[in-house]
């Protein structure tokens, strides 16, 4: 599990512990800095074929700092010391007035290059090169390191540092994508390595204003940043990871929470309703599904695989006669008609304006609430939600769906704005219907009463019709198995959500991966998934 801290929480866990340190050595600053030689060095010589990391293997290669005028930028500096004296050639490029003193002073001791970007008056007698020399100089290293702003920042990056990332990004991309090209680092394309976060984006929320070079590793200090979590920022942080810095104790102390979580395996197989040996199909839970329409009859058959996929004990079909014939076809499990359900899946694949469907949604959703039990509500029954439920009801909307229900309730926002703040309209949407709400996207936003997760565990390839329907079928089997705790506790139903998304994005990648796939293919991934998860038959 990935718990990510507030800007304000980290900095007050620092506080204590850098009112102790005597220098730079045993200090915060240099076990930052050696975290980041190190993998540093990692990218290097996985890049030149040496695992071993042996001084040879490293030597003559060349690594770029983008330098700012804060602690991330010492960080940086004192990193390329590290490296300088391992015989990497590493050059600092300054893009402020003013720098880190001491991680100045170690570079140019290890026999680095130090320039300042030309108007930017930066310290000292460094020779000022233009903005274009500098990313010439960049594009032609084996590694960048983004060192420009940290958590103290506030808004995206501005004059001559933009400027800087604006032109080295987009040259980056046009690099990487030149014919028979091969992955960063070995294509032409630099690795960029983001120095705690990548500079730019919005620490606390993930919001991006300007421009940003998309990181291939972020190397966060201390605990991970919630921007580092959250779309649209998180398509920005590649592979992370978090160097243990000991805030741990004193974040607890001073009773800091997560702002962000993201649930990993072992998390995941915790939390999985697996069944006693001594199970019958009730207690394995039975989700009751209102899908499908003459129009998009598959959206039923697709929910009915996803929950039976999942392990549920039974699915019960509630739909009009030829969908239910086709489910029926597809998947002789399921039971048609009415009985007794722990959690219900409602919508996908209706027409809200159904009047027949709207009176089936309204009616299951009613008794789900009356009797406490979990509910998905999905597509065509996302306008159908009463004006407040509890958060054992799972909204499971798109951007575009999200928008719409916000503004039937008086919120005027746009699909496009939802996208570029989805924390913070998906958090609206959690306050306004009292509902869990998952929001579907590349990174999946879960938002409950107290608390947010995000998962980025699907690939590219599953932006796909259908998936969406054996998602909200996968989370109906989850909540089915989980009922009694979730009535018990119904802000659990957020972590069953991540769960399901966990593990929804995890199928799609062993449904084929690295290329394309469709919604039931992940679906037929699903037990070998679990499986997985759970190591095997326990």
């Amino acid at each position: 599990m990935i718990d990510a801290r507030t800007a304000a929480d980290v900095r007050a866990a620092e506080g204590p512990l850098l009112a102790r340190e005597r220098g730079f050595g045993g200090g915060l600053m240099e076990r930052a800095s050696f975290a980041l030689a190190t993998a540093v060095l990692g990218e290097l010589a996985a890049l030149r074929g040496d695992r071993g990391r042996g001084r040879g293997g490293v030597s003559g290669a060349r690594v770029v700092g983008l330098i700012g005028p804060g602690s991330n930028g010492g960080d940086a500096l004192h990193a390329m010391a590290f490296l300088a004296r391992r015989g990497v050639e590493v050059l600092a490029v300054l893009t402020a007035g003013r720098a880190h003193a001491g991680g100045l002073a170690a570079v140019r001791a290890a026999g680095g290059r130090v320039v300042s970007v030309a108007g930017v008056g930066a310290p000292g007698s460094d020779p000022e090169v233009w903005i274009g020399d500098a990313v010439v100089e960049a594009l032609g290293a084996d590694v960048v390191l983004d060192g420009l702003l940290g958590i103290g920042s506030r808004g995206g990056l501005t004059g001559e540092a933009a400027q800087l990332v604006l032109l080295l990004a987009e040259l980056r991309a046009q690099t990487a994508a030149g014919p028979g090209t091969s992955p960063p680092g070995t294509r032409g394309a630099p690795v960029v390595v983001a120095v705690d976060l990548p500079s730019g984006i919005g620490v606390d929320d993930g919001r991006v204003e300007g421009p940003v070079l998309a990181a291939d590793l972020t190397v966060t200090f201390g605990c991970a940043k919630p921007g580092l979590l959250l779309p649209p920022a998180a398509h920005a942080t590649g592979r992370l990871t978090v160097v243990d810095l000991g805030l741990g104790p004193v974040l607890e102390e001073q009773g800091s929470r997560p702002a962000v979580v993201r649930l990993g395996v072992r998390e995941a197989a915790g939390m999985w309703p697996v069944p006693p040996e001594t199970a019958h199909k009730y207690q394995r839970g039975v989700v009751g599904v209102v899908a499908g329409a003459a129009a998009y009859p598959g959206a039923a058959v697709l929910t009915v695989r996803g929950a039976l996929g999942a392990g549920v004990g039974m699915v019960r079909y509630l739909g009009p006669p030829d969908v239910e014939r086709a489910v029926l076809a597809a998947h002789p499990e399921a039971v048609a008609g009415v009985g007794r359900v722990q959690s219900w899946v409602l919508g996908p694949g209706i027409d809200p304006t159904d009047a027949t469907k709207a009176v089936k949604i309204t009616g299951a959703l009613q008794q789900a609430l009356a009797d406490g039990h979990p509910a998905v509500v999905d597509a065509g029954a996302l306008g159908l939600l009463h004006d407040r439920v509890g958060p054992q009801v799972v909204l499971t909307p798109h951007a575009g769906e999200l928008a719409r229900l916000l503004v039937e309730r008086g919120v005027e926002v746009s699909r496009e704005q939802v996208e570029s703040e989805p924390v913070r309209w998906a958090r609206e949407a959690q306050v306004r219907t009292g509902a869990t709400v998952l929001l579907k996207g590349a990174v999946t936003v879960v938002v409950g009463p107290d608390e947010v997760l995000a998962q980025a565990d699907a690939p590219r390839w599953l932006a796909t019709a259908g998936a969406g329907d054996v998602l909200a079928g996968l989370l109906g089997a989850i909540l089915a198995g989980r009922a009694d705790d979730v009535r018990r506790d119904p802000g659990l139903a957020a972590h069953l959500a991540a769960l399901a998304a966990l593990v929804h994005g995890r199928a799609a990648h062993r449904a084929c991966p690295g290329g394309p796939v469709t919604a039931t293919d992940v679906a037929d991934a699903l037990p070998a998934t679990i499986a997985e998860l759970l190591g095997g038959d326990r």
